[in-house]
């Protein structure tokens, strides 16, 4: 597990704008405040890859959110050249076989592997359209069994389900819990939300926010109260 020198370290900024433009600006507003960002599909696909690099090769701290997922050797090719990159956290679909040819593709570097469990973003209604049998939290918790089987660096999950996660892991591997969402904000089409406080209480070692703090008018401002509640819990 990657352990978090500070709490700081343990914040991670979403950066899902369109631009990398826009990106640099919010890495900008954050200098001093943010350690640690993620991007995922909408950066991605917008130059954000290369991005990614830059930052990492900058020494800062990189959450790539790929969700990968395809037969083993796809995964394994992929996972390979993601280590060249010298990001420091990727995202896998919490899919056995996926799970086993990713770990043994980053085996020997310092790329720590995060398994999908469910997105925050479904319910139990969403699970049985998509034709799973287990509603969310039963599949979070069978995904974690096989992640930790697997010898995945952690987990994805709500931070909801984060203690009862946490039973399954242990202490030595990351649980990463996206859909933050501060007392009061909007969850937008998060379902399964949790405060930043909750969330550690609950075991989270990392913390996942983008919109609270990329869409708020004081970026700056709404990462460091963010990080207060998290001193403070």
């Amino acid at each position: 597990m990657i352990v978090p020198a500070s709490m700081s370290d343990r914040l991670i900024v979403g950066l899902d704008v369109p631009t990398v433009k826009e990106a640099e600006a919010v890495v900008r507003e954050l200098d001093g405040v943010a350690t640690f960002y993620k991007i995922g599909y909408q950066l991605a696909f917008a130059g954000g890859l290369d991005f990614a690099r830059e930052l990492a090769q900058a020494g800062t701290k990189v959450f790539l959110d790929m969700k990968l997922l395809d037969i083993n050797n796809t995964v394994a090719k992929g996972v390979e050249n993601i280590v060249k990159m010298g990001v420091t956290m990727l995202t896998l679909h919490a899919y056995p076989n996926a799970m086993k040819a990713g770990v043994e593709a980053a085996r020997g570097s310092e790329l720590c592997l995060l398994g999908v469990t469910v997105l925050t973003s479904m319910d139990e209604t969403d699970m049985t359209a998509a034709g799973y049998e287990y509603d969310p939290h039963t599949l979070v918790l069978r995904r974690s069994e096989q992640a930790l089987t697997a010898g995945m660096g952690g987990i994805v999950c709500s931070a909801s389900e984060a203690a009862a996660v946490r039973k399954i892991v242990g202490q030595d591997i990351a649980v990463v819990t996206p859909g933050i969402r501060p007392a009061g904000a909007d969850h937008g089409d998060q379902k399964r939300v949790v405060t930043p406080s909750e969330a550690l209480r609950n075991g989270s070692s990392h913390l996942v926010v983008a919109r609270p703090i990329v869409g708020a008018v004081d970026r700056r401002a709404a990462a460091q109260a963010i990080l207060r509640e998290m001193e403070a819990a």
